[in-house]
């Protein structure tokens, strides 16, 4: 099914990252779908856009991973600007920081000036991550963990949905409700925010912690793009400035009501029988 151009939304800039391409929790479909639904002028991949730690240990890339990539290419040569911010899953590509291959930017970080003027500090965040940047065989034991409970979650899920009910993460509930895991997200947004202000930009925009966000800390603006593995999740700028958090999953429960809606209504607002 391809882009309908009545139907997809364009928006001035569009922030994804976490994608995980080159794991089995990679939610490429979804994603895919999303970049049907939205086009934009500019689009940031800040980070872990591809997994190169798991690929390392054993390689996985499904025809939809790739069809990710082609979308993304094909965005660019239709005059999307794209700018590539690695993370520590891809930090491969920091190697080539400054460098441009096929109108794509690799940077490690960049400042961002939304349409009313905002600066936003777009980097990947990992840089602020105690346990990547000083234990790495910590980091290594705890993404063995992460991608364990999303082998659970997948087939918990699958079960659920047999049942009627509503998809539920596991990791993210575990990240939520431990004490330990609560507070480390709480110190990663306040590290991120003093950094946006370090540079003198008016918030900050990252990824790397798998929970999307958009608050004020210590004044300034923390917006985190969440992921494409469990929340799926993204930030568009639309042209006014304004920044807002996209949960794909219920934008599309959303559309399919309202078509539900439609289809169970006669031209004249009139309820069809059946």
């Amino acid at each position: 099914m391809g882009e309908d151009p009545e139907t997809t939304i364009r928006v001035r800039t569009l922030f994804l990252s976490d994608m995980h391409l080159g794991t089995k929790g990679c939610q490429a479909a979804l994603l895919l779908e999303f970049l049907r639904d939205y086009d934009a002028d500019e689009i940031y991949l800040v980070g872990d856009i591809v997994d190169g730690w798991q690929l390392k240990s054993g390689w996985y890339w499904p025809q939809s991973h790739n069809d990710v990539v082609q979308k993304l290419l094909r965005k660019v040569r239709k005059g999307s600007n794209l700018v590539y911010v690695p993370g520590n899953h891809d930090e491969f590509l920091r190697d080539y920081i400054g460098m441009t291959f096929g109108g794509i930017e690799v940077a490690d970080q960049r400042v961002h000036v939304a349409a009313d003027g905002k600066r936003y500090l777009v980097i990947h965040g990992d840089q602020f991550d105690m346990v990547v940047r000083h234990a790495r065989w910590l980091a290594y034991l705890g993404d063995g963990a992460y991608t364990a409970a999303l082998f659970i979650n997948t087939h918990l899920n699958t079960l659920r949905r047999r049942l009627g009910l509503a998809y539920w993460s596991l990791s993210a509930w575990a990240k939520l409700r431990v004490k330990n895991a609560v507070n480390f997200i709480g110190k990663f947004e306040e590290l991120l925010a003093a950094e946006a202000k370090r540079v003198g930009a008016d918030g900050v925009i990252c990824g790397h912690i798998h929970h999307a966000a958009n608050r004020t800390i210590g004044g300034l603006t923390y917006l985190n793009t969440g992921d494409w593995v469990e929340s799926c999740t993204a930030i568009v700028e639309h042209y006014d400035g304004t920044m807002e958090v996209l949960h794909y999953p219920s934008l599309v429960r959303a559309r399919v009501s309202r078509d539900e809606a439609r289809s169970g209504q006669r031209p004249d607002g009139a309820r069809a029988v059946a």
